[in-house]
């Protein structure tokens, strides 16, 4: 690699990636600025809303994968020891609770300082851990809010492995 393309490529902004990628998949997207790309993606529970967000003064790409659903002030105390639970057991990123929109979301900041800038693979791994992570505490979050479930019954439901196909 020249020296031109190793410092062209520290710079580079890494949505271009999440950009490709995204659109590879044929998932709906918005890039309104350079630093911001949103996509929206279905999934078997739910749309999820994806965001991600290039900090280039802190060579950090911050991502988030949102719910499609609100939840209501008046449930959002349930909500809280989940979280707690849930979050505890992840080993990236983590989920969190919007005290002005109310949508549960993952969120993951990726830090590419000293690097060489983000490769195809992080992006990727990045938006595959989300969705499945969002995927599998999806039926947690929805049995607590509307099932009425404990906490304790909401993460077996969640971490319930399941065997064979019906």
């Amino acid at each position: 690699m020249s020296a031109v393309q190793f410092s062209e490529s520290l710079h580079a902004n890494p949505l271009d990636l999440a950009e490709q990628l995204v659109m590879d998949r044929e998932w709906l997207f918005d890039r309104p600025m350079d630093e911001e790309l949103v996509a929206e993606v279905q999934s078997s529970w739910c749309n999820f809303r994806i965001w991600f967000t290039w900090q280039p003064d802190l060579n950090a790409v911050i991502f988030s994968c949102a719910y499609d659903q609100k939840i209501p002030e008046k449930q959002r105390a349930k909500i809280y020891p989940l979280l707690a639970s849930v979050n505890e057991r992840m080993w990236l990123g983590h989920f969190d609770l919007g005290s002005d929109d109310g949508l549960v979301m993952y969120r993951h900041a990726l830090l590419l300082r000293g690097g060489v800038g983000a490769s195809p693979e992080q992006i990727e791994d990045l938006i595959d851990i989300a969705l499945t992570e969002c995927n599998r505490f999806y039926p947690a979050f929805q049995s607590v809010l509307w099932g009425g479930n404990t906490v304790e019954e909401a993460l077996e439901i969640a971490l319930l492995d399941t065997v064979g196909e019906a």
